[in-house]
């Protein structure tokens, strides 16, 4: 097979030069190799051409088979490719997810509650968290894990190594940094798909109602009373869901309010703040480090519920965890007639 090899070569060689195309080389050799074959099948054995071609015409056909497979293995490769790089790159449209984020909420997208239009739901959305600490810290989390597009948080506060106990959101490294930012990483490390927008300031009377606008839902983890009231009243002027969470001790609180669907308000259940001395700061009163983990993830629970249109919100329910005895009690809010921020909504 060696002169055939030399032979080939030769045609090639003569082709290139020639300025022949691929088709017209590998005619040339084609035809060569089957001259060849013909010469074996014709001539007699022991006939000096025939023994200067070497070889039996089993053994030609089985190398000119290997050859054939080998070119039509390389032609199906270049095929695939060509159709591969064929393929304009998809763009994702408002709603449509990647492949990783199909992956990603897949144990959500096969929740019938949720499925995937809950989900395209929760990545539509808008939430905005008010305080980065202790109920703020799992909410964050949750809502980014669960897929919300658009978080916002707004605290005025910076990490403070007292706050590691139960603000799980923040690291030691965090200590002296601005806790809406540090949450921002946190949030981005763990879902990058998530779009964060950090306030680093105090939710006042003048902005708040127009900020909150900018929302779908609102989530309060605050502990500050004045800014409780505040919040309640510039959702129920925008029309915005809240979601509400409160700790003491060894006890906390949730519930959802939304008079524009027919539920009360925050102040409703609250007409008036409690005095100072009955509702003392944790530093103060102190607060169960896996408290706020509890009733923080129950408002992202609560808040995937709103925006999905799954199950029951805990619209006009306030439910109360005591863990000191892993008691639960719910109880029913009413809409309060006369109510200053909500009564005149019908």
């Amino acid at each position: 097979m060696g002169l055939f090899v030399i032979l080939a070569a030769v045609l090639w060689g003569a082709g290139v030069l020639a300025g022949a195309p691929y088709r017209a080389r590998f005619a040339m050799i084609g035809a060569l190799y089957g001259g060849i074959l013909v010469a074996l099948l014709v001539l007699p054995e022991g006939n000096a051409l025939r023994t200067g071609i070497g070889g039996t015409p089993g053994e030609w056909l089985v190398a000119g088979g290997a050859v054939v497979l080998i070119w039509l293995y390389s032609r199906a490769l270049s095929a695939l490719k060509a159709r591969h790089k064929s393929k304009a790159p998809v763009q994702a449209g408002p709603g449509a997810f990647s492949g990783a984020e199909l992956q990603r909420y897949a144990r959500h997208i096969v929740l019938r509650e949720l499925g995937g239009p809950g989900q395209r739901k929760l990545k539509q959305a808008q939430v905005l968290v008010v305080g980065a600490g202790g109920l703020g810290s799992p909410a964050l989390l949750y809502l980014a894990a669960a897929g919300v597009g658009v978080v916002g948080v707004i605290d005025a506060d910076k990490v403070d190594i007292a706050n590691l106990q139960r603000q799980v959101i923040h690291r030691d490294q965090d200590i002296g940094t601005p806790k809406v930012f540090s949450a921002a990483r946190a949030m981005g490390a763990q879902n990058p798909n998530v779009v964060v927008r950090p306030y680093h300031r105090r939710l006042s009377e003048p902005d708040a109602q127009e900020l909150i606008a900018g929302y779908d839902l609102v989530l309060d983890g605050t502990d500050n009373a004045d800014t409780r009231y505040l919040v309640n009243r510039a959702c129920v002027a925008a029309g915005v869901p809240l979601v509400s969470g409160a700790l003491s001790q060894w006890e906390g609180q949730i519930s959802v309010f939304d008079p524009a669907r027919g539920g009360p308000c925050y102040q409703c259940a609250f007409p008036e703040a409690a005095a100072p001395h009955l509702t003392p700061a944790c530093a103060e009163a102190g607060v169960l480090g896996p408290l706020p983990g509890v009733i923080g993830t129950m408002m992202a629970v609560e808040a995937v519920k709103v925006i999905a249109g799954a199950g029951a919100p805990m619209l006009g329910t306030m439910l109360i965890y005591d863990a000191l005895y892993g008691q639960t009690r719910s109880f029913r809010v009413k809409r309060r007639q006369g109510c200053p921020v909500c009564g005149h909504m019908a």
